[in-house]
């Protein structure tokens, strides 16, 4: 059963009871992420996310570190291009705990100048450790390129440049403008009674009532490209993809079954081509993000640089495939399957739960609920799959980026 409270300063506070959980998974949704940056200001929202746990008025970063820890749980956040998460797994009789910490971290962060300066040298480590894992970097890269001059392609990490220029003034700033309770979701899942959990949020939770603009241009019109960078790297990493759909789009399950088919798993037709049959790559698959207005899908292949085009060229063909010949109808019921078992296999997670309820509100700004979910994906058919299809793919809009090896091996 889901429960909503909306508190008198503009907090959204959403609970789901689980029956036989002896846990409960509670998270702070500020409804921002990199997408809220400029150009100046690019890891911003991510620097912040880092400095809460710095100290705060109540507790030192070693309290903050361990006061879950010490009880068995966990504490931990992450930030996105849309949203800011923080978030503790608890045993239930240690939701005060949970509520008390997050509502500390969130509401009342010190932001010393010593702190900010420590944390920059990390999280420039961090920049630093993604450039040195090029399947990672080169999502970055791509969508860079994708979304060009458009906050969704900066690096939600920020660049080294504008790392390098943060103090106290701008975290603080961002901290005012965005961390706001109407601009957030206090959520939990498990076994939590909705009346305790809202009158632990009365009591923790302080922040005064405010409003924040989440108001951002509509994305850039996007141009196709191909691009190439070299890097001390062994093998060819490729990446390829273009525009998809958003979160919203009617035809969002259309889209997840097609990234099922094409590179979501050992049993996925790139997979059991590019690696399986031909032995070209050991890391292929597919990948869907969602926004609020738009959404991107991209393939990774790593290959060695002397099969980078018949890799290139087997990943069109699957491309081009799906978007001329419909799938016949005992594969699109395989594919229903995957999701339905995937889906409600989540299910029984009570940090997937509180994930899930939380989006559901960041998104929709209701509840989705498991019957409608299954009856979205027992809709999904074979035209609607083809249709989509032609929609997305062409393959002379296809964008491709690759990170090749700089010869100095």
């Amino acid at each position: 059963m889901v429960h909503k409270t909306v508190l008198d300063n503009g907090l959204t506070v959403l609970s789901e009871h689980i029956p036989g959980l002896h846990s409960v998974s509670v998270g702070v949704w500020i409804k921002s992420g990199s997408r809220q940056e400029n150009r100046d200001n690019n890891g911003i929202a991510h620097f912040l996310e880092h400095m809460v746990f710095k100290g705060t008025e109540n507790r030192s970063a070693l309290q903050i570190a361990s006061a879950l820890e010490d009880l068995g749980g966990s504490l931990n956040a992450y930030t996105g291009k849309e949203t800011t998460v923080f978030y503790a797994h608890t045993l239930d009789k240690h939701l005060s705990e949970s509520v008390d910490i997050l509502s500390d971290m969130v509401c009342r962060p010190l932001f010393r100048k010593e702190d900010i300066e420590t944390e920059r040298r990390v999280v420039l480590e961090e920049i630093s450790a993604v450039k040195d894992t090029p399947e990672e970097y080169i999502f970055d890269l791509f969508q860079e390129k994708l979304f060009a001059n458009h906050p969704l392609g900066y690096p939600v990490l920020g660049r080294t440049e504008t790392v390098a220029q943060f103090d106290r003034d701008m975290v603080l700033d961002f901290w005012q403008t965005f961390y706001r309770p109407a601009n957030m979701i206090f959520c939990a899942a498990g076994n939590v009674n909705h009346r305790q959990f809202v009158d632990l949020v009365k009591t923790h939770f302080n922040l005064p009532a405010g409003s924040a603009d989440l108001t951002s241009d509509l994305p850039a019109e996007i141009v196709p490209f191909k691009h190439s960078v070299r890097q001390g790297v062994y093998q060819t990493h490729i990446c390829a993809g273009g525009p998809a759909l958003a979160y919203l789009s009617p035809q969002r399950y259309d889209l997840l079954a097609l990234n099922t088919y094409l590179g979501g798993g050992m049993s996925s037709r790139l997979f059991q081509v590019i690696r399986e049959k031909h032995g070209l790559a050991y890391s292929v698959y597919s990948g869907i993000d969602f926004f609020r207005d738009t959404g991107m899908i991209s393939f990774y292949i790593g290959t060695d640089p002397k099969n980078e085009k018949r890799a290139v060229h087997l990943l069109t063909e699957e491309i081009e495939r799906i978007r001329t010949n419909a799938l016949p109808e005992e594969t699109i019921g395989r594919i229903r399957e995957q999701l339905k078992g995937s889906f409600l296999l989540g299910l029984e997670s009570a940090n997937r739960r509180m994930t899930r309820l939380a989006k559901n509100y960041v998104y929709y700004d209701r509840q989705i609920s498991v019957k409608e979910v299954l009856q979205r994906i027992d809709a999904i058919n074979s035209d609607s799959v083809l249709e989509l299809a032609q929609k997305l793919f062409n393959m002379e809009t296809l964008s491709i980026i690759t990170i090749n090896p700089s010869g100095n091996h």
